[in-house]
């Protein structure tokens, strides 16, 4: 995914009203057959400007498959990781019930009003943490952003679920209080 586009999604929530996932939830009860009127009736009915519209509609046919099929498909091969990510979803919702789990092809974003974190089955042995911590040193288990790029700022590598200790969440804590 390019950065602007990356940017927009995050941007999302404060400038629309709604997290991405929320829109495309909103577009697969209404079944549109066509973009443009898919276009116009957020236009229209949500008061969304045409930019991001346009993006909403374009990545919901991206997303045929339902959300919950996206991390299916992630796992797929990788089914031995797929308790870390349960894991560090059930951790992250104790946060607060005001964050938006929203999963694409190849991960999951974590948003408050900002993406703060970020969860991707890297290898067939590893999750990858993304976190964005804006300020602090990598350190310890806390890497550089690594692949994520500017997605993230961070990285924490995860192969069991022992690895989801104190530090990991704290570092997550972090994050998202950082994204207020």
């Amino acid at each position: 995914m390019d950065k602007a586009l990356q940017t927009m999604i995050n941007n999302m929530p404060e400038k629309t009203g709604k997290a991405l996932e929320e829109w495309i939830q909103i577009l697969t009860k209404e079944n549109f057959d066509k973009h443009t009127a898919a276009v116009k009736y957020l236009k229209t009915e949500h008061g969304v400007t045409h930019g991001f519209a346009n993006t909403i509609v374009t990545l919901s046919r991206e997303t045929n498959q339902p959300v919950e099929d996206l991390v299916i498909t992630q796992y797929s091969g990788k089914e031995s990781l797929k308790p870390i990510y349960e894991k560090l979803i059930a951790t992250i919702k104790k946060f607060g019930d005001d964050i938006t789990i929203t999963p694409k092809k190849a991960s999951v974003s974590l948003i408050r009003k900002n993406q703060f974190a970020l969860i991707k089955p890297a290898t067939k042995t590893r999750v990858d943490l993304g976190l964005k911590l804006k300020g602090v040193e990598p350190q310890g288990r806390l890497e550089d952003s690594g692949p994520f790029g500017a997605m993230c700022t961070h990285r924490i590598q995860l192969k069991t679920l022992d690895d989801i200790n104190g530090e990991v969440i704290s570092w997550l804590s972090q994050a998202y209080e950082k994204s207020v």
